[in-house]
């Protein structure tokens, strides 16, 4: 890591994101490898790895089950062996290789080849941590303080409504560009039979076809939601919306008691916000060792064959992506916020870098705060409501993505949607963005739905799993972009943008 004063933070990331794929490349895991764990004859647990073999036969229980998987099938042999151990059969395998053969007795668990790269994921994923465990206290802190600031409480309604309506209409667009280059570029049209047949079978199994029972869309459901039986729980749980809701309650009545005792409570969250910065501060000269472990694994694990069969779905989607990043929203920055587009994007770099690199817009939370608070200008009052509530909300770069994918899985089938379909793809979309539970693996939970709600099969879903890694990256970089252009909007139209010097 080099000192600021001789390379920018956002150069040093940059320079590690660089370096970071070049590593994960040269390192890249052999896709044809696999490690396993077995008994041998004297019951001694063995280790191997096995490598350049033509086909594998595995026997279920001494026979009673036996499957055949060429070299091509690794993800469908792993899976199998996975399945079979953990319901605790007996696993078997035959090895066949160019001139020989080979048995290995009871199997104990089957996995990925390991590089050097992968093997530096903790150390990403020790930084993600560390940014997500300030998340909530900086969250709380930093809304407290911007609800008890305004004395006037009709202001902040005001902002709340013009924050709502924004998100709504640029998730309306996103989604739109979506269906827009799904039908314009139809990736759907360009993949051959034979491949879509594969990567249904091998991915079918990770579909969660039946997942959706339990996320039914209810907008009085999603309103009732917000309020916390519990608010330590919430904050445990990371349910950013009710611990926003509880924050701004407790800062608004901080506005109606006495002010003697008022300034105890303010000047106690005022120094938790500062300690926070200076965590995120801290935590910060890191990055570069955190982008680079992430990227390089990312990359090393990345399975390059898929990436070519899927070539026309991940352009359409990033196509749309930067459509809405770079045009949608300097349209809303420059006529709505009248800030420059350039400082714009140049001041929110560092948390564009990092959300791309961690996937994550809640890990990327007290990074947007950075740059929107201290380098864009925008006072807390402002950015302590709306970044929390985007980072739950809005997700354009999710609802955009959803709309390409729903088109070219009906592609792939051969179904044609008509403009009433894609009609509700698009309101099932903005409401699922909306009325959905903040969960892992939410955005595939959401396509699950809107699948569902235009009758094509959830099982089509298996069709781009083996790329969502790669897209949730690039979609995280326009969630959080999203979030930051809607703060300064409303910043801006309210004139509150503290003007910086660059």
């Amino acid at each position: 890591m080099l000192p600021e004063k001789i390379l920018p933070l956002h150069i040093q990331i940059l320079i590690a994101l660089l370096l970071g794929s070049i590593f994960g490349i040269i390192f890249k895991i052999d896709y044809h490898s696999i490690n396993v764990k077995y008994s041998d004859h004297d019951f001694i647990r063995q280790s191997r790895e096995i490598n350049n073999w033509d086909t594998i036969t595995v026997f279920i229980n001494e026979g009673a089950e036996k499957y055949a998987f060429s070299n091509n099938e690794v993800y469908l042999l792993r899976q199998k062996i996975k399945k079979h151990i953990n319901e605790k059969d007996r696993v078997d395998i035959l090895i066949n290789y160019h001139e020989k053969s080979e048995f290995l007795h009871n199997l104990q668990s089957i996995s990925k080849d390991e590089t050097i790269a992968t093997q530096l994921k903790p150390l990403g994923t020790l930084f993600i941590n560390l940014l997500t465990l300030i998340a909530i206290p900086l969250v709380i802190a930093s809304l407290i303080i911007g609800a008890s600031s305004l004395e006037d409480v009709k202001k902040l309604g005001k902002i709340g409504a013009k924050t709502l309506a924004l998100y709504i209409l640029t998730s309306i667009i996103a989604i739109s560009i979506g269906l827009i280059i799904g039908n314009f570029v139809q990736p759907g049209m360009k993949v051959p039979y034979e491949t879509s047949v594969r990567l249904m079978a091998e991915f079918q199994e990770e579909t969660p076809i039946n997942i959706s029972e339990h996320f039914e869309i209810n907008i009085f459901d999603f309103i009732v939601s917000i309020v916390p039986k519990n608010p330590i729980n919430a904050m445990a749980n990371g349910a950013m919306l009710q611990v926003v809701f509880f924050a701004l309650i407790f800062g608004l009545t901080i506005l109606f008691i006495d002010k003697s005792k008022a300034n105890y409570v303010i000047g106690f969250f005022s120094g938790v916000s500062e300690i926070m910065i200076k965590m995120v501060q801290i935590i910060m000269k890191i990055a570069p060792i955190g982008v680079f472990a992430l990227i390089s694994a990312t990359i090393a694990e990345f399975g390059y064959e898929i990436l070519s069969t899927l070539i026309w779905y991940i352009l359409a989607v990033l196509l749309g992506l930067v459509i809405h990043t770079f045009v949608t929203y300097s349209l809303v920055v420059k006529f709505i916020g009248r800030y420059k587009i350039l400082d714009f994007f140049r001041n929110l770099r560092t948390a564009q870098i990092i959300g791309f690199s961690s996937s994550s817009s809640a890990a990327t939370l007290p990074i947007t705060f950075d740059c929107v608070e201290n380098k864009i200008g925008v006072p807390k009052s402002v950015s302590g409501f709306i970044l929390p509530l985007g980072a739950t909300i809005n997700m354009d770069g999710t609802a955009l993505y959803q709309g390409v994918a729903a088109v070219f899985i009906a592609q792939v089938y051969g179904l044609d949607l008509n403009i009433s379909q894609q009609l509700t793809i698009l309101l099932t979309a903005l409401l699922a963005s909306i009325g959905t539970a903040p969960v892992p693996g939410v955005g595939i939970i959401m396509l699950v739905i809107i699948l569902e709600s235009i009758n094509i099969p959830a099982q089509g879903i298996a069709l781009i799993l083996g790329v969502d890694r790669l897209l949730d990256m690039a979609r995280t970089v326009t969630n959080i972009t999203g979030d930051a252009a809607v703060c300064v909007a409303i910043a801006g139209s309210e004139k509150m943008i503290t003007k910086k010097e660059y």
